[in-house]
Formats: C-alpha cells, structure tokens, sequence
C-alpha cells in the first residue's frame, strides 16, 4: 500500500492526528504567521480555520479528497473562508499564488528523500521573498518505530541550506490520539 492509500484509508475514520483542534505549536506561534497564509497538508483543516479566525487569508491543500471535503463543511459552519483545494505539495507552482507564510503540520516528514527536495523547491515557488515556512515534523527523539518517519535536526538544516534562512528548529510536541509524540517546529524563511 502507497503512502498515499494509507492517509485515503486513514480518513475512512478519524485518523489519530485529527485532535480537533488546531495544534498547541501553532497556536503559540501564531503572532509570527503573517499575511496570506497557505497551509500544506492541511488535512481537515484545523490550523487552517484557526488562522482564517484571526484574520488571515487562508488556503489549505491536501491530496485526500475526504480530508478536503471535511475541512469545506467545517469552514461552512464555522462560515469562515477559506480556499480547501485538492492539490499536490509538490507542485506548489501551479497554484499560481505567492504566500507571506507557508505552514505544515507533519507532511515534511512523510516525503522520502528525493521528494523532500523537490517539496522545498515547491515551496520556494510559492513563497514570497522575505514569507516564512513554518514546520512541524516527527523528531527522532520519539521512541520506538511505529508512526511516521523520524527527522533528525541536520535533515532539515541540509534540506533547506541554499537558499533559505533557518531562524530556529527547537524541540516541540505534537497532539494526537495517541499521546504527544516528540517534533521539531522550525521557522525557515525565504530571504
């Protein structure tokens, strides 16, 4: 089965990175996300619709079209617009829009490494000079090997070394089912 298959089959359900919430990190980073904001990976839309409340103008892509179709009728109860497309994060480019912030709640780390390369070259082509990616991944302080992938800190200092401005990655955590498995949160911006 495809990465792919997986997170399709992972929203017959709720899947354990669903909390329902947007996540703690991003919450309390949320006066360093500025202007227009894309968020990649955005499943069912938390984090996006949490930004659109204070007052962003926001769009969320994903390539699971259930994960889309639950974050439009959350966005409509909630009557908060934001654009939910079904998009590639690899071709950033075709959504023919430039963002002042870029922000992604555990899709870095399900990229294998040819891809990751050509996910940052993606969001370069979405990012406006001096915009800011912000990233939360699966660190490899988390025990054991179940789950995504572990980072380590040096693949996403090599991942993003031409080009870019790394202005922090610090230990974090995110919130799921399952507990608060150990992340990096990283602020990396296009000078």
């Amino acid at each position: 089965m495809s990465s792919f298959e997986r997170f399709q089959s992972a929203y017959e359900a709720r899947p354990p990175w669903d909390i329902g919430r947007p996540q703690p990190e991003f919450v309390a980073i949320a006066g360093e996300i500025k202007g227009k904001v894309l968020d990649v990976g955005c499943g069912t839309g938390e984090n996006a619709l949490f930004l659109a409340q204070r007052g962003h103008e926001v769009w969320g892509i994903d390539a699971v079209p259930k994960a889309i179709q639950a974050a439009k009728k959350k966005a409509a109860g909630q009557k908060l617009n934001v654009k939910f497309l079904v998009h590639d994060a690899l071709s950033l480019q075709k959504l023919g829009k430039i963002f002042d912030s870029i922000i992604d709640s555990g899709l870095f780390h399900v990229f294998s490494d040819s891809e990751r390369s050509v996910f940052v070259k993606s969001l370069y082509s979405a990012m406006r000079k001096g915009g800011t990616y912000f990233m939360l991944c699966f660190s490899e302080h988390e025990p054991g090997e179940q789950g995504p992938r572990r980072i380590r800190k040096d693949e996403i200092k090599s991942a993003f070394a031409k080009g870019w401005k790394i202005n922090y990655i610090r230990d974090a955590h995110f919130s799921a089912d399952f507990g608060q498995p150990h992340a990096w949160l990283a602020s990396i911006t296009k000078p």
